[in-house]
């Protein structure tokens, strides 16, 4: 496959998922449904899936790229209670029952705030192994598909290996449950060389203007507590990602 050359970083409104103009089509091979994302994490991502395909796994991508509109809207709709929010077991919570400060940690515990998902940039992916899945399988991307018995649990033991070897092409796993407060999220990979890139270059307060702008649910409490969220939530720390692949 020919990608169109594309090395620049993802800079202002781009690392907020504003416009499309830092990602491409993905090989439609590689992935369930279109997914875009930037070239650097294409190039990567062929790599490792040809080492799966030896080891017999054909690895997929279900999400990609995810505009600032679609996670506003998933927010929102969490927000109202018109979607539902999980807690850390991954059981529907009565958000009806919560106080605004605690509606907002719940959904933050699953859901990116708008403006700071490393969907984003381009640079981060979510992944199954299609070669197991019953040809009219849903994929759920839960927890439970990832452990022992699961559907994709083969695969995630090899994940487990090449990323701990730094074998994974750049890839590591930003939500494992410690480090950030982000729930475990296995299938979750992040291309390292990008993504930190994208990390360091975040503006808090040009996000906070576009969220305001853009009608954000529950913005007042979340101005409130934003330092707090995004240390909690959104800044992965230095150590988890593979050092010999920065920058």
């Amino acid at each position: 496959m020919h990608f169109r050359q594309q090395s620049t970083v993802p800079c202002g409104s781009q690392l907020f998922g504003v416009g499309e103009t830092h990602v491409v089509q993905m090989d439609p091979g590689w992935s369930l449904g279109p997914v875009l994302l930037h070239a650097s994490t294409i190039a990567a991502f062929g790599a490792l899936r040809s080492d799966a395909l030896c080891e017999g796994f054909d690895l997929r991508v279900v999400s990609g790229f995810r505009s600032f509109q679609r996670q506003l809207a998933i927010w929102n709709a969490k927000a109202l209670g018109q979607r539902p929010v999980f807690d850390e077991h991954e059981q529907p919570l009565d958000i009806g029952s919560l106080c605004n400060r605690e509606r907002i940690f719940a959904i933050l515990r699953w859901t990116a705030l708008p403006g700071t998902s490393r969907h984003h940039w381009g640079s981060d992916i979510d992944v199954i192994d299609a070669a197991s899945m019953p040809a009219d399988y849903k994929v759920r991307l839960s927890v439970q598909e990832t452990r022992a018995g699961g559907l994709f649990a083969a695969l995630h033991s090899w994940l487990d290996e090449r990323i701990a070897r730094d074998l994974a092409h750049g890839f590591f796993r930003p939500y494992t449950g410690a480090g950030c407060a982000v729930a475990a999220e296995p299938w979750h990979l992040s291309f390292a060389p990008l993504a930190w890139q994208c990390q360091t270059a975040f503006d808090a307060d040009a996000l906070a203007r576009l969220q305001y702008e853009e009608g954000m649910e529950l913005q007042s409490e979340v101005a409130r507590c934003r330092e707090e969220i995004l240390r909690r939530f959104f800044e992965v720390p230095l150590q988890m990602y593979p050092s010999r692949r920065l920058p």
